[in-house]
C-alpha cells in the first residue's frame, strides 16, 4: 500500500481555482519544453529510418504539416509527464511552487488509472472553454470534473508539509 502524504484524519483544504490556474500556467511552459523535445526526437529518429534526404523532401514539400503518428506520440509523452509526477509525489514542478498537491481523500498518492482519467477528463475540461475546472465556482466541496471522475482531490499543501 502506498505511503499516505500525511494523516487520513487530517483534512487539508482543496485548492483554490487561482492556484490551479496558476499551476498550470507553469505547467503548461514545461510541456511545451516536453513537446519540443519529444518532437526533435522523433523528427531524428524518422529521419534517420527513411533517410535525411527523403525527410528533408517531404519536409519542404508540405507532407510532414499532419502527422497522426507524431500527435498520438506527443499525447502519450504529456500523459506520462503529468501521470508520473502525480502518482508519485501528487505534485508537479508548477504544483509545487503553489503548494497544492493531488491525492485520494485517504491522503495517499493517485494510482495511474485515476492519473489517465484526470487527464483525459482535463482535456475535455478544457476543450468545453474551461468549464471543468470553473465548476469548482459551483461546487460545494471545490471539486472540478476531474477531481469527480477520478475520485481524487486537488489540496493546499501546509508550509510545514513537504
Amino acid at each position: 500500500m502506498p505511503q499516505p502524504f500525511h494523516p487520513a484524519e487530517e483534512l487539508l483544504p482543496p485548492a483554490t481555482l487561482i492556484k490551479r490556474l496558476l499551476a498550470m500556467i507553469y505547467d503548461g511552459l514545461i510541456c511545451i519544453a516536453v513537446l519540443i523535445v519529444t518532437t526533435w526526437i522523433y523528427t531524428m529518429l524518422a529521419a534517420w529510418i527513411i533517410g535525411f534526404e527523403a525527410y528533408k523532401a517531404l519536409a519542404e514539400s508540405g507532407k510532414l504539416s499532419s502527422d497522426p503518428l507524431l500527435t498520438s506520440i506527443l499525447f502519450v509523452a504529456l500523459f506520462v509527464f503529468f501521470g508520473y509526477f502525480w502518482t508519485k509525489t501528487g505534485q508537479t514542478l508548477g504544483m509545487q511552487v503553489w503548494r497544492i498537491r493531488i491525492e485520494n481523500p485517504d491522503g495517499t498518492p493517485i494510482r495511474w488509472y485515476q492519473a489517465l482519467l484526470r487527464y483525459l477528463i482535463g482535456w475535455v475540461s478544457w476543450l468545453t472553454g474551461g468549464l471543468g475546472y470553473l465548476w469548482i465556482l459551483w461546487d460545494s466541496e471545490r471539486r472540478s470534473w476531474t477531481d469527480r471522475v477520478s475520485e481524487s482531490q486537488v489540496v493546499r499543501v501546509p508550509r510545514t508539509t513537504r
